[in-house]
């Protein structure tokens, strides 16, 4: 699949097969994840992957939009390295950027995946340092729940060109 098909079929995907995913593919989805740009080139992204079928229950049940979590065939948890964060506040956009790639890459291999917000909502941010036992310095930002697509949405028009205000020559 070329970059630009990707960009434009790219979906959330919420609703998977169940089947299993090789963890190899995974770990190459981080490596290109790992290729996204950050502030100071500080690299700050770190992960946490679990295909635990329990976590992947528990993780349904703590977050209000993860109900797919019993279906997919990982999560992963997306999280900034405060230590690591040259930049203060430029993690979280550091983070941010890999998820993407992140995203774009699981997709590039035909799967599905789907973001699930957590960083700023402080709540979610405990539950998630909570369950996963984090030590301080690592804040979460995002869970990414990943499958076997069950079926893939529509692909909608999303160019808008009302929203490019100003072209400056």
């Amino acid at each position: 699949m070329d970059i630009f098909t990707a960009l434009e079929t790219r979906r959330s995907i919420r609703h998977y097969t169940g089947e299993p995913i090789d963890e190899n593919k995974i770990i190459e989805a981080i490596k290109y994840a790992m290729y996204a740009p950050s502030a100071h080139n500080s690299r700050s992204w770190r992960f946490i992957l679990t295909s635990n079928k329990e976590h992947l229950l528990q993780l349904s049940k703590m977050h209000p939009y993860a109900k797919m979590l019993p279906d997919a065939s990982w999560a992963i948890l997306f999280c900034n390295d405060l230590n690591a964060e040259k930049t203060e506040g430029y993690g979280a956009l550091n983070v941010a950027a890999s998820i993407e790639n992140f995203l774009l890459a699981i997709h590039g291999m035909g799967f599905g995946a789907v973001w699930l917000g957590i960083y700023p909502r402080k709540e979610r941010m405990t539950m998630m340092t909570d369950f996963f036992d984090l030590p301080d310095y690592l804040m979460p930002i995002a869970l990414c729940s990943v499958g076997v697509p069950l079926n893939i949405p529509p692909q909608p028009n999303r160019f808008e060109p009302e929203k490019i205000l100003k072209i400056y020559k």
